[in-house]
């Protein structure tokens, strides 16, 4: 089951002079994860490189930043797959030293970077949700909405028309469960809908 982490987390590591300055945080997007880049410019302009990764819905990124090709955003984005994690970037600020690593230096500097940041994570499983839409007599109202309360569904909508609108998420586990019980529970006057098309 993927992961994410709760909070950002920082870890400094010193080697042959250079720093790398890595931090892991919870990430939505692209777009966000860039804007935390531009940030860490701006706080250290005098900075060598800074190299990131992103899993985060369906989206990944992998950028050296000027390190050679390969031997930085790839492994930490690597560090990030293979710990199953979700909606995570993981930056690394690199000071240079004067000391050149070569690329299996830089490789296992970069990893070992996130890795260690990593350990003082908190992490979380990450609980897939789903979305019912479902409409329904007036006289089901009362059942649907225990049901849904049990099942611990959130009621995102309810509207009042000809006939009630339920709108409402769950952990997608347990959503299946959930409809069987109402279709047979409400003998099939239950209407579902598809929210991709509702």
């Amino acid at each position: 089951m993927p992961q994410t982490i709760l909070s950002p987390v920082q870890h400094e590591l010193l080697i042959k002079k250079s720093r790398f300055i890595a931090c892991v945080q919870p990430m939505t997007d692209r777009a966000a994860a860039q804007k935390i880049v531009a940030q860490l410019w701006a706080q250290h302009p005098q900075a060598a490189h800074v190299c990131w990764a992103l899993l985060a819905g369906g989206q990944s990124a992998a950028v050296d930043d000027g390190e050679p090709s390969g031997t930085a955003g790839r492994p930490m984005l690597d560090v990030l797959r293979h710990q199953d994690l979700e909606g995570v970037l993981a930056t690394v600020v690199r000071y240079f030293g004067g000391v050149k690593l070569g690329a299996g230096g830089l490789v296992r500097a970069y990893t070992d970077s996130v890795a260690q940041a990593l350990l003082k994570a908190e992490k979380i499983a990450m609980i897939r949700q789903r979305q019912l839409i479902c409409t329904a007599p007036y006289a089901l109202e009362g059942l649907i909405r225990r049901e849904f309360d049990s099942a611990g569904a959130t009621l995102d909508h309810v509207s009042h028309g000809d006939e009630v609108r339920f709108e409402a998420s769950l952990p997608a586990t347990d959503a299946e469960g959930l409809i069987a019980r109402l279709n047979e529970a409400g003998h099939g006057r239950i209407t579902w809908r598809d929210p991709e098309l509702a």
